[in-house]
């Protein structure tokens, strides 16, 4: 008995493909400026411009040689690498790329669903130039990539998402892999544990206690002995293992803002009430941000009075703020210009816009050769 208790059902019917964007930010500032590639290079606002403050978004391969990475604080890079150029980053051209490459993928199909800034899957199954082939459709976007932004992109072809994101990090840069489903459980079982979309680095050291660390260690677990272990992600690797994963490309809509408001009753007439209520809602909309992984520049505070005159007034900061505290410290500022609470307040709102990714997943490797690569 192997404890199997429910039964595996694998859709192989669609065909997906995961487009990863090789090393984003860096690359496109490599790009603007061959010069940077001849050096470490750290996209962040430089620590002696920010008191020390400010995190990594990404660093290029020489960079990384000195142990920079993302996510970690400007400071820290900077300790580790004197010498290293610091870029501040252009989130605004950036996007505008983004959209670019978005209006590539709507070319081949509307079936999209991104993930951040530089990655996205597109079910390409019935697609707009009726290729039944999806190794076709995933070399004529990166082809089309290159042409019009003049960047590479490495992806994974499969029947499932899961497969395609493994698939497009398997070969970086400009790579290609295609798993089909005779050869996803050996694709799968080949793997070391920690490339498994889903395994965290907490989760490691627990997979290691248990012996498991290739994909072929996982396959040999029961179903029950890893739902025991792990709960609901015991049961997911269990069929992923096994090359399973039916979740279909979601179309989704990014979002632009993240808020929180609320009608009052009995109007508000003190500023300490004002206040707490808007502390609130700076710590609703902290906990929204986190779950989309979005951090802002704007913060908008909206507030009408009980003669439903309505008031809305912003203010764009220039760093990325997400906390509670820094939210509710803008939002107060405003409140405290522009509140007439003797008049009687009925609503009150925050709104966090001007979003972008809290982080991005960018494996820096060295960059294109000249010439067409695609060619």
């Amino acid at each position: 008995m192997n404890g199997l208790q429910f039964p595996l059902k694998n859709d192989t019917s669609r065909k997906v493909i995961h487009i990863d964007m090789d090393a984003f930010f860096a690359s496109v500032e490599e790009r603007d400026h061959p010069k940077l590639a001849q050096h470490p290079l750290v996209i962040a606002r430089h620590p002696k411009d920010t008191g020390g403050r400010g995190v990594v978004t990404t660093a290029n391969y020489k960079a990384r040689k000195y142990g920079i990475h993302s996510a970690m604080s400007a400071q820290k890079a900077y300790e580790l690498c004197p010498h290293a150029t610091f870029v501040p980053g252009n989130h605004q051209k950036y996007r505008e790329i983004s959209q670019k490459i978005r209006e590539i993928f709507h070319c081949y199909t509307d079936v999209i669903e991104p993930v951040s800034i530089d990655e996205a899957y597109l079910d390409v199954t019935n697609n707009k130039i009726n290729s039944s082939s999806a190794i076709k459709i995933a070399k004529l976007i990166q082809h089309d990539i290159w042409q019009e932004v003049h960047l590479t992109c490495s992806a994974g072809v499969s029947y499932n998402k899961f497969l395609a994101k493994l698939a497009s990090d398997y070969q970086k840069p400009r790579g290609l892999t295609v798993v089909t489903p005779d050869e996803a459980v050996d694709f799968l079982r080949d793997l070391p544990i920690e490339k498994f979309h889903g395994v965290g680095k907490k989760t490691v050291p627990k997979m290691h206690e248990l012996g498991i660390y290739t994909g072929n260690d996982l396959y040999q677990k029961s179903e029950m002995e890893l739902i025991q272990i792990f709960g609901k992600m015991g049961y997911s690797l269990y069929r992923k293992v096994r090359g399973i994963h039916n979740s279909p490309v979601q179309v989704t809509r990014e979002r632009k803002s993240v808020g929180r408001e609320r009608t009052y009753g009995k109007a508000l007439t003190s500023e300490q009430e004002c206040l707490s209520q808007l502390r609130i809602m700076a710590e609703q909309v902290t906990e929204s941000l986190k779950k989309e992984q979005k951090h802002g520049k704007t913060v908008v505070l909206k507030l009408r009075y009980s003669d439903f005159e309505t008031i809305t007034r912003r203010v764009t900061v220039q760093e990325y703020i997400y906390q509670k505290d820094e939210i509710f410290s803008q939002a107060s500022l405003i409140f405290e210009e522009v509140a007439q609470v003797e008049k009687g307040i009925r609503l009150l709102g925050i709104t966090m816009t001007n979003l972008d990714p809290l982080m991005y997943e960018n494996i820096v490797l060295p960059l294109w050769e000249t010439g067409d690569p695609y060619k």
